[in-house]
Formats: C-alpha cells, sequence, structure tokens
C-alpha cells in the first residue's frame, strides 16, 4: 500500500487516482491516515461482500425450520 500527505495529494490528484488501479494508497495528514483511495473495481469488491450475508445459508435453514416447528410459541411468548 501506498501512503502520501494530504498536500501532496491534493497537488498531484491525477497521479494518485493512477496509483489506486494498482494498490490502495493511503492519505495521511499529521502522519495519520486521514483517507484511502482505491479503485472502482476494489470498491466494487467491498461492497458486494458488504451485502453478502454474513450468516452461513446452513445456519439461516437451521434458523427458519425451528421458526415454523414452534411458531406457536414464539406466537404465545410475544403477546
Amino acid at each position: 500500500m501506498s501512503s502520501i500527505t494530504a498536500t501532496d495529494a491534493k497537488n498531484r490528484f491525477g497521479q494518485v487516482l493512477e496509483m489506486a488501479q494498482a494498490e490502495p494508497v493511503h492519505i495521511q495528514k499529521n502522519g495519520r491516515d486521514v483517507g484511502i483511495v482505491i479503485s472502482p473495481e476494489e470498491f466494487a469488491r467491498l461492497k458486494a461482500g458488504a451485502e453478502a450475508p454474513r450468516v452461513r445459508p446452513a445456519i439461516e435453514q437451521l434458523l427458519q425450520r425451528s421458526v415454523e416447528r414452534r411458531r406457536a410459541l414464539y406466537e404465545a411468548l410475544a403477546k
């Protein structure tokens, strides 16, 4: 991963965009990360991963079967 100061990023924005096509570019201010520039492909990959179900499908199926079997119990508890 590349790092660049915020001032350099501002002055060489086009170059930062080109660098981001190869790897994430960390933008630093006062020695700490304040932003990261990534390629559109990397953003799409991260977004797809965030939208994917976080619970395995087998566990979801088990939960659904449990709810169906114990529906009367759940409804009684909800009252």
